[in-house]
């Protein structure tokens, strides 16, 4: 299995976890502060190769979800 390379979370600069949901999506999420990529679902193997690919890619741009205390 080839592994993809996870930047520091642009929120907080925690680590990035790649999270699989049921075994039907995938997201990567900080170990820190929670911020997390969107969820995108996949059926086969090789979807959810790409899912992966395109969830580290976002988390790498920096396009994550993050609430602050409160909201």
């Amino acid at each position: 299995m080839n592994s993809l390379e996870l930047e520091e979370c642009p929120a907080c600069r925690g680590a990035g976890v790649l999270t699989h949901e049921g075994g039907w999506s995938v997201s990567v999420e900080c170990a820190d502060c929670g911020a997390h990529t969107v969820f995108i679902e996949y059926d086969t193997e090789q979807e959810r190769r790409e899912a992966e690919k395109k969830v580290a890619m976002l988390w790498n741009m920096g396009k994550v979800i993050k609430s602050d205390p409160g909201e």
